[in-house]
């Protein structure tokens, strides 16, 4: 029985049907400070506390990434959408930056000023798949905002979270 590949497009149609939350994963080292938008973020284990990123190594960050060796993934608040617009485009590096408040944990790599949650990783071992580096990251230090509403990618656009409180 012979089964026919998966076409491109109609992967990547089932995996619009994927939500997740939306990301921006900076960095800041000797090869300079970097981020970009980013969905592909999964918890991998909590001993030690380790999450993963997906990054395409044709990204023009991917070196800087590579270089630096460490990483901060803050994931992005409902009222964040513009931000990661300009983290997923062709906004220069800069310009990114200037968009919001920073400020640094463990790592040195930006933390966003009220990110749902942050977390300051350095990498410590990446694996090569197609296109992309799977990064894998232990976590350092922590930050974030309790009180703040999510923001996920579904369905090719953005929706915001809305905490619904216990009564």
């Amino acid at each position: 029985m012979t089964i026919p590949p998966i076409e491109q497009q109609q992967f990547r149609n089932a995996m619009s049907r994927l939500g997740a939350a939306v990301n921006i994963i900076t960095t800041d080292g000797p090869a300079g400070r970097a981020g970009f938008t980013a969905s592909a973020v999964c918890s991998v284990t909590d001993t030690p506390p380790t999450l993963l990123v997906c990054l395409n190594r044709s990204a023009s960050v991917w070196p800087v990434f590579q270089q630096n060796d460490v990483l901060c993934v803050n994931t992005l608040a409902s009222d964040h959408e513009t931000l990661s617009g300009l983290f997923g485009g062709k906004t220069p590096m800069e310009d990114r930056f200037l968009a919001a408040q920073w400020s640094v944990l463990t790592t040195g790599s930006p933390v966003l000023a009220g990110a749902v949650v942050s977390f300051d990783c350095k990498i410590t071992h990446s694996v090569a798949v197609g296109t992309h580096e799977i990064l894998f990251c232990e976590v350092l230090a922590l930050a974030g905002d309790p009180l703040t509403h999510g923001l996920v990618w579904f369905d090719r656009r953005y929706h915001p979270l809305i905490r619904q409180d216990a009564s």
